[in-house]
């Protein structure tokens, strides 16, 4: 389970965001059961994204295929940053700064 900090203006509609997000970045219609959003894709059993309780924040946890090729887990691996990016406001550069100033506090 990892959680991602959401840009200030990106967290309004921030449920329909990542649904919205999940559809376009994926191409698979997202399945919502409760507060959780929900798809199978290519190299992944399972990515489960939900807001967190600061509701500024996502909380995203993965299930691997681990019989998939690498072109598969390239593809996949390429559509779950460009969703973070969409999605977060932050890109994959920004998001490793942030994670490393919070693990250096």
């Amino acid at each position: 389970m990892q959680v991602y900090p959401v840009k200030r203006g990106c967290s309004k509609n921030l449920a329909e965001s990542i649904a919205k997000k999940l559809d376009e970045c994926f191409g698979v219609v997202s399945t919502q059961e409760g507060d959780h959003f929900q798809i199978t894709f290519g190299a992944l059993k399972l990515l489960d994204v939900t807001i967190g309780k600061d509701g500024k924040s996502l909380v995203i946890r993965t299930e691997s295929n681990i019989d998939a090729s690498d072109e598969v887990i390239l593809d996949t691996n390429r559509r779950f940053r460009r969703y973070l990016d969409e999605v977060t406001g932050f890109s994959t550069k920004e998001r490793v700064k942030r994670a490393k100033s919070v693990e250096s506090e």
